[in-house]
């Protein structure tokens, strides 16, 4: 079994790397897999809603989205790590999430679909629950299972150094791995079909 610890941070090695890296760590004590996978400094840039990735199985745009969602088809359990900016979700990470979940459940087979995720998030100081929420929503419209800790999944410090010193966020952090290892092994033993989909059915507002 394998996670994917999606780091959204511009910094490589930073605060968001310091928790990912507590959750790794505890993952790989129960002998799970792990890849920290750093979207990187560059500009992601955001979903043109082209709809290209209906029709080539990825997204046209390519870059760190096709790289990320080639693994992510193999993955079994996610992490989606993301630093607080001005009370939200770091910008380049935002762009990534759309594109990946837009072409993600649509373009690449649904790779997402009842697998396990997490939100991890990191800020000096606040923000942490709003940004918190955002990512937690690309997995409840993709039908994955959330992912809880004994907190919320947050860690707050400065810089790497400040994270490693906050006591509560790894212990966040390590209940969130364990939680995570127990569920996908869980899945794993119980080896039971997955539930019947259907077509999707959308409504629009105003006809």
């Amino acid at each position: 079994m394998k996670v994917i610890l999606v780091n959204g941070s511009p910094h490589k090695d930073g605060c968001t790397n310091a928790a990912l890296s507590a959750v790794s760590a505890e993952l790989e004590k129960e002998n799970i897999e792990t890849e920290i996978f750093w979207i990187g400094a560059k500009p992601v840039g955001g979903c043109m809603a082209c709809g290209g990735c209906a029709k080539t199985g990825k997204c046209v745009l390519g870059g760190v989205v096709a790289d990320f969602c080639e693994k992510a088809a193999e993955a079994d359990g996610f992490i989606f790590g993301s630093p607080v900016h001005y009370a939200g979700i770091a910008g380049n990470m935002k762009g990534f999430l759309d594109r990946v979940f837009f072409s993600g459940p649509s373009g690449n087979g649904r790779i997402f679909r009842l697998k396990p995720a997490a939100a991890v998030v990191s800020a000096r100081r606040a923000g942490t629950t709003a940004t918190f929420d955002e990512i937690n929503k690309y997995f409840t419209i993709a039908e994955m299972y959330v992912v809880s800790s004994r907190y919320w999944n947050m860690v707050h410090g400065f810089t790497a150094e400040d994270v490693k010193k906050d006591a509560e966020g790894l212990y966040t952090m390590r209940i969130l791995a364990r939680n995570m290892a127990w569920l996908l092994k869980s899945i794993k033993a119980a080896n039971v079909p997955p539930p019947e989909t259907e077509d999707p059915v959308m409504t629009n507002f105003i006809r």
